[in-house]
């Protein structure tokens, strides 16, 4: 067996009968992963050939330490075969290897990447689109997108009184085709191919059967309706499938994942055995309160206690600002202070959206407080900032052949050609303004949206640097202070991610699964978390809970949770006994003078 310390919960969860689907619902930080890896060793020392064993991941590293458990524990015999373990799309490959035929292609395909897959989609686009109007490339890529992930019929956009779902099918035929001809699938034809080959082959399906009784599954609240739809295929309604997860953890609906595949696993799947596990390993007594009191706000759930042994820590601080400048320079301050003080613990900022970091950089170089972006581009690197910069930089200076070579190929030519004209006569303009007139007298931000899906979160960038134009008077002073902020920036380049050397920052999404011991959660107001786009549906407020929770949960020893302006109204649904306020100053979040506008 594999040497884990188990309690009495996961303990239930390792040695449930081996036959028969078995949910097992890990709250945040209740030791998931021992759970499962042991889950898997008690059924291969069960006498099951190992062949005959599918476990699951989402990321290739859970697949790796997985592997390495199972490889140095005595579960398996010297000679003896080996389970299966990795990611969907690997397990994907494993199939179409051996079923390429039914898509007219061989076993010795290419798998096109996403870079791959874009190229090809857009040289399609543009020669069915003609320059049609009525859609864009985006949009286009987004539907065929959920054809697949969806598994739903090419009828659906083929005969739509839609145009733009039309022409979407018609790229999508095209797209197939050269495919074909490439004998190549791309990522999503690694989930979706197999799930269509088991629905429309019952033959094919039994082989299948026969080969892989035993399945198991990582992070199931995840998996989207093309996933879901492969694994309950290849279980079976009454099959050998072991699932984990967190139905309180389900934050990527965004990317097509339905968490109502985990809160109906037990419909879904005849006889099927639950075990929760409620007992964090990670944080303190305060933070789980706070935390779990949060989340209790969510309708759609399974019903779980998150509990600890775990001292009860230091309340969780709140923090309130009058604006992002102020927030920023204070988090600064107080992480000065942990350092000076000698503090060698693990820091974290959590933010909802990307464009939230200029702020925090810019207080932290200021600061000299070293830093990195975990998964993502510093604020200044990013496309869309470096083609406006360039346009601010040509008006301050006409003899920057740089910034001139960067809006011929970043704007359209006669967008170009109207601003070397026009944008010298205004010099003068107030920063802010200048962006104005760009974004209003060019097609910039509607070929973002036509060539980028992620459109929104780039026009967030944008927004969030005309609100920093705002505060220099003039052009000369912006330039300079983006210029000196460039230059300044002296991150540690980590090979391998350190997070005790130097302050991280990331977005709550890019933080699942990490745990830090000070996290400080920035922007926790209206309209960032939540998110302004959740507000038309109950469901996205939901998720958007749900994003707290994950972000609150990451910390081990210390919480703190700021905001600007308007309070989030999750701060108001935190139980006040696990809250303290910074300098002493009690917020009342059920003041309604506060959301009263003018």
């Amino acid at each position: 067996m594999i040497p884990w310390n188990l309690n009495e919960s996961q303990r239930q969860a390792v040695d449930s009968p081996i036959l028969g689907p078995l949910l097992i619902v890990a709250g945040a930080g209740s030791g998931k992963t021992a759970t499962l890896i042991s889950r898997l060793g008690a059924i291969l020392s069960s006498g099951v050939n190992p062949a005959e064993v599918v476990a699951i991941t989402f990321t290739n590293k859970a697949a790796d330490e997985m592997r390495s458990r199972v490889e140095n524990s005595n579960c398996l015999k010297k000679n003896s075969s080996r389970p299966f373990i990795g990611t969907f799309h690997s397990f994907g490959v494993s199939i179409l290897k051996k079923e390429a035929s039914y898509f007219d292609r061989d076993a010795r395909f290419s798998i096109f990447d996403n870079n791959d897959s874009s190229r090809l989609l857009r040289k399609i686009f543009k020669e069915i689109s003609a320059g049609s109007k009525e859609t864009n490339f985006s949009s286009t890529v987004s539907k065929i997108s959920r054809l697949k992930n969806n598994l739903l019929p090419t009828e659906s956009l083929s005969e739509s009184s839609n145009f733009a779902d039309r022409l979407a099918a018609d790229v999508f035929f095209s797209y197939e085709n050269v495919l074909k001809r490439n004998n190549a699938f791309d990522f999503d034809d690694l989930i979706e191919k197999p799930a269509r080959i088991f629905l429309s082959n019952p033959d094919t399906l039994e082989k299948y059967h026969r080969l892989f009784r035993f399945i198991l599954v990582d992070e199931y609240q995840d998996i989207n309706p093309a996933q879901y739809q492969f694994i309950r295929s290849l279980a079976g309604e009454d099959g050998n499938l072991n699932v984990v997860g967190d139905d309180n953890q389900a934050i990527y609906g965004f990317r097509g994942a339905d968490f109502k595949n985990f809160l109906n696993f037990d419909r879904d799947f005849k006889n099927a055995r639950v075990v929760t596990l409620e007992e964090n390993y990670r944080s303190t007594g305060n933070i789980i309160g706070a935390a779990s009191g949060l989340i209790l706000k969510n309708k759609l759930q399974r019903p779980k206690k998150l509990w600890t042994k775990n001292q009860a820590g230091s309340p969780v601080l709140i923090i309130e600002n009058e604006d992002e400048e102020e927030e920023a320079a204070r988090l600064s301050e107080k992480i000065s202070l942990l350092r000076r003080g000698g503090v060698k613990e693990s820091i974290t900022i959590l933010y909802r959206t990307n464009a939230q970091s200029r702020p925090l950089e810019q207080a932290f170089i200021e600061n000299n407080i070293p830093y990195f972006i975990f998964g993502g581009l510093r604020f200044y690197d990013r496309k869309e900032i470096k083609d406006i910069v360039s346009v601010l930089r040509f008006t301050s200076n006409p003899k920057d052949e740089a910034a001139k070579e960067r809006m011929k190929k970043s704007f359209h030519r006669a967008d170009s050609n109207l601003l070397f004209i026009e944008l010298l006569q205004k010099k003068d303009y107030p920063p802010a303004a200048l962006i104005d007139f760009i974004l209003k007298s060019t097609s910039f931000l509607k070929n973002l949206e036509k060539n980028f899906d992620n459109f929104r979160e780039r026009e967030e960038n944008i927004k969030e640097l005309y609100s920093f134009a705002t505060s220099s008077p003039n052009l000369e002073e912006l330039i300079e202070k983006i210029s000196l902020f460039q230059s300044s920036d002296s991150r540690p380049k980590f090979k391998n991610t350190d997070f005790s050397k130097s302050i991280s920052m990331m977005t709550i999404h890019l933080s699942k699964g990490l745990e830090f011991d000070r996290v400080f959660i920035a922007g926790l107001s209206e309209g960032l978390l939540p998110h302004a786009m959740s507000f038309k549906k109950g469901e996205d407020i939901e998720e958007e809970r749900r994003l707290a929770y994950v972000a609150m949960t990451r910390a081990r020893k210390n919480l703190c949770l700021s905001f600007h302006g308007l309070p989030s109204r999750f701060l108001g649904e935190i139980p006040s006994e696990f809250l303290e306020f910074d300098a002493g100053r009690v917020i009342d979040f059920d003041d309604e003078e506060r959301y009263i506008t003018i």
